[in-house]
């Protein structure tokens, strides 16, 4: 497999899931990713029972882990030599923090002027850029969330969609830095904010609402997918199943009505999308009928043999069942802490290569500092003087689950 990225040095001050899901993409690309975390811990060392969750094992396995208290001036120390030695510097922690912790771009790039220095931020330059966000807050500012209602309140999707697609915008801007040799010290300072991160997510949206301000002269915004284009949604099956139908287009309207043997198949009227839309109400309730007559079996059937495009709606812990996501190089099969799981994969590969679990907070503490000149009289003293820690698996302990009487 190609490590484009091997050789190459990324220290992650990361939390949550914006930082560690930047530097879990740059892994997979070969680089070295040594998460830094204080001895508090990464906040999803905890959030399950008192230990790790999926965040932590899905997204740091394959990372170094040292501990550090930043707040010390030998826990300082350590970062600057070792900020030294890398070539990519990435977190997201708040603004203050970061200059509190001296882990900014003037404080990376006074050791190392060289470094790419990312900071991924509640809101970039501008007057908001010392405000607090997070992934909801971005969807609340961006038009997102007053689309989503769950009984008339606007609320947030549910993943972090937001976080995730600002690492990978990360990703993109250090990969773009690294080829360009000449990089300014500017170039080599990146700021990505979740809600400008947003913006770029509901470009079209925006985009959209103004068009038709102009066009109209009031502000219209287009509803979502499967609700601008009948037929285009779950539907549940006879055997209480949904079925989500692609529908969007007057071809795949033809061939769901001829595959459900709807009478609309031959309703002249109905041809048309835009016909469609004006008779939303019927459109709706004949293929609400016509999927709820067949089990799912009979309409995957039906619908495969049709050409239409479909799939079950899953739950979580059905996904991972499905032959298409048991495809060498989807999965990576992790043994951690005595339990099993299989990790979705990188998308784009083939195979997977065997690298580290998730490592546990402070695993190569001790590794890294000999690494980085200190003796073992200094490690000891750097772990006595609480500068430094090195944990294992007693630390962030799941609790145990206790049956019910």
């Amino acid at each position: 497999m190609s490590h484009p990225l091997a050789g190459r040095r990324v220290i992650e001050l990361g939390t949550m899931v914006a930082a560690p899901f930047a530097t879990h993409i740059l892994a997979n690309l070969g680089a070295e990713v040594i998460k830094i975390e204080p001895p508090s811990g990464d906040t999803t060392r905890a959030l399950v029972r008192g230990g790790p969750s999926g965040t932590l094992i899905a997204y740091s396995h394959s990372k170094k882990a040292l501990c550090l208290d930043l707040t010390t001036a030998e826990g300082k120390e350590v970062f600057r030599k070792l900020a030294a030695t890398a070539d990519v510097v990435i977190h997201n922690l708040a603004p203050s923090a970061a200059r509190k912790l001296g882990v900014t771009a003037e404080d990376c790039h006074a050791v190392n002027p060289a470094l790419i220095h990312c900071h991924i931020k509640g809101y970039a330059h501008g007057p908001q850029a010392d405000d607090l966000a997070t992934n909801p807050v971005a969807e609340a500012a961006t038009g997102v969330m007053d689309d989503h209602r769950i009984d008339g309140r606007p609320s947030r999707l549910g993943p972090s969609y937001h976080d995730q697609f600002a690492g990978t915008y990360a990703v993109i801007r250090i990969l773009a830095t690294m080829l360009d040799p000449a990089a300014s010290p500017e170039q080599r300072t990146i700021e990505i904010g979740l809600y400008e991160t947003g913006l770029h997510l509901a470009a079209r949206d925006l985009a959209g609402v103004q068009l038709k301000t102009q066009l109209l002269g009031r502000p219209e915004k287009e509803a979502g997918g499967e609700f601008a284009m009948p037929g285009y949604g779950s539907y549940l099956t006879g055997d209480d199943r949904w079925v989500y139908l692609l529908v969007l287009t007057d071809a795949h309207w033809a061939k769901l009505a001829q595959a459900l043997d709807m009478p609309e198949a031959n309703a002249p009227e109905l041809t048309k999308l835009r016909e469609r839309k004006k008779q939303r109400d019927r459109v709706e309730a004949a293929v609400r009928a016509a999927v709820g007559q067949f089990s799912f079996d009979e309409i995957e059937a039906r619908l495969r043999a049709a050409g239409v495009g479909f799939t079950e709606v899953l739950p979580l812990e059905r996904v991972l069942d499905k032959p298409q996501a048991r495809q060498p190089g989807k999965l990576r099969e992790l043994d951690y802490r005595g339990l099993h799981f299989d990790v979705p994969e990188f998308p784009g590969q083939t195979a997977i290569e065997p690298n580290l679990p998730p490592p546990e907070i402070g695993q190569h503490t001790l590794e890294l500092l000999a690494q980085l000149g200190y003796g073992e009289a200094e490690r000891a003293a750097l772990q006595e003087r609480g500068a430094v820690k090195a944990g294992g698996p007693a630390d962030f302990a799941w609790a145990p689950v206790r049956e019910k009487v």
